[in-house]
């Protein structure tokens, strides 16, 4: 923008500057900061959900393909599918809803929540304290980033330290990202980095041997070392490890607490961990929906 920036301008950039920073792949008001405990409302998720959205009667939810298990397309297809698509749908459903899934790129998500183009976004997103200055999270997941390498570890690789000196590509916006950069620093020979779009483009350098190791979630990095079991070797220890949120925008405080509710009723009944052991991400899975709770 070439013209000189209003107070408006200006805080819409930082808040895009918030939403490309940090995935597991990124006025408070009445919202508390932080919260482990369950809503102290004996009321059901739909009758929390405040009436403009019984009203309205979709639940508009936003995610970026690229990261299975998480969020991708059906085979052939443009249909969305995945543990987040299938936990929308879930949550919609205890809301009473119908979902509307759309798939956007991952740095648009939070300006588009904030923007009023979604109501939620659910796309391996980290709850991190700099992304809660510009929404509030309800938290669905724990997990952190794993090292992969060739198949064999032909480099001996064993930590994050022994990345050092060597080429190594990292998903774009991702927390993973920065758990490189951040080990990076300390590296007397650095590495060499490149970003991919998303963790399946990345893995395609490892394939033509223009870097020898990546950073990925371990729910992703366990769904591709199974789908190309003679490719890929997964360290076992992860770093970063944190929750993801469902991002809601700090104006929603009421749709936040519904959705907070219809997710603890989802672990209540068996369906939430059903939908991620379909996923082989049950290791994954919280025994509470929190909001905020990451660090």
């Amino acid at each position: 923008m070439k013209r000189p920036l209003s107070l408006r301008c200006l805080a819409a950039l930082a808040v895009v500057a918030l939403a490309s920073t940090a995935c597991g792949r990124s006025g408070q008001g009445d919202a508390p900061s932080s919260s482990s405990s369950r809503v102290s409302d004996s009321r059901s998720a739909a009758e929390m959900l405040p009436e403009p959205y019984r009203k309205e009667g979709v639940l508009r939810v936003a995610t970026a393909v690229g990261y299975p298990p998480m969020e991708m397309y059906k085979p052939g297809t443009t249909e969305l599918t995945g543990v987040d698509p299938a936990l929308a749908e879930a949550i919609a459903g205890r809301l009473k809803l119908r979902v509307e899934l759309t798939n956007a790129a991952f740095d648009g998500l939070i300006p588009g929540l904030t923007s009023g183009r979604f109501d939620l976004v659910m796309s391996s997103m980290t709850d991190s304290a700099q992304r809660r200055r510009a929404v509030d999270f309800v938290d669905y997941f724990r997990t952190g980033g794993v090292i992969m390498t060739k198949k064999g570890n032909p480099q001996a690789i064993a930590s994050l330290a022994d990345l050092c000196g060597k080429n190594v590509v990292l998903a774009k916006g991702s927390s993973n990202l920065r758990i490189g950069e951040e080990q990076n620093a300390q590296c007397e020979e650095k590495m060499r980095i490149s970003q991919s779009e998303d963790a399946p483009t990345g893995l395609l350098q490892l394939d033509s041997g223009r870097a020898v190791a990546t950073i990925v979630d371990y729910p992703v990095a366990r769904m591709f070392s199974e789908k190309k079991s003679g490719a890929y070797e997964v360290l076992p220890k992860q770093y970063g490890t944190a929750p993801w949120g469902i991002a809601v925008s700090k104006s929603q405080t009421g749709l936040r607490d519904a959705v907070r509710t219809a997710l603890q009723e989802l672990i209540d009944s068996g369906e939430y961990r059903k939908i991620l052991d379909t996923w082989d991400v049950g290791d994954s899975a919280v025994t509470e929906a929190t909001v905020n709770d990451g660090q």
